[in-house]
């Protein structure tokens, strides 16, 4: 199942849409909280039925440390949501589905990318 970054999820709902797949739980942060508070908790549920929320767990945090500590090397830094959306994608075995163009960095780390639709 593909991992939907929050670029790709946010063009579906401004699109009428819905994908499928699952999110991140960042995803789902990111998305609520550009939501107005009269409508967030709707939204919530509407994303909840459509896609299969992947929890913070013990994989995701120690992948999440291991790939900030090889971004940090490299001194190009990635935000810390997407590198737990990364992780999440790599400890699921999913691919994540995104536009966003510094994913490409991870590649080397086994995350796998589909381009945004």
């Amino acid at each position: 199942m593909n991992l939907i970054d929050s670029d790709a999820v946010i063009d579906d709902i401004q699109r009428g849409t819905t994908g499928t797949g699952a999110i991140s739980i960042i995803t789902l942060l990111e998305i609520l909280r550009g939501v107005d508070e009269e409508k967030r908790r709707r939204v919530k549920e509407l994303l909840e039925q459509n896609y299969e929320v992947y929890r913070i767990d013990n994989d995701v945090i120690l992948l999440t440390c291991s790939l900030y500590n090889q971004v940090k090397t490299e001194g190009k830094p990635i935000p810390d949501a997407d590198l737990i959306i990364a992780a999440t994608a790599i400890s699921k075995g999913s691919a994540l589905v995104t536009g966003d163009r510094h994913f490409q960095r991870l590649t080397k780390y086994g995350l796998k990318l589909v381009p945004r639709r």
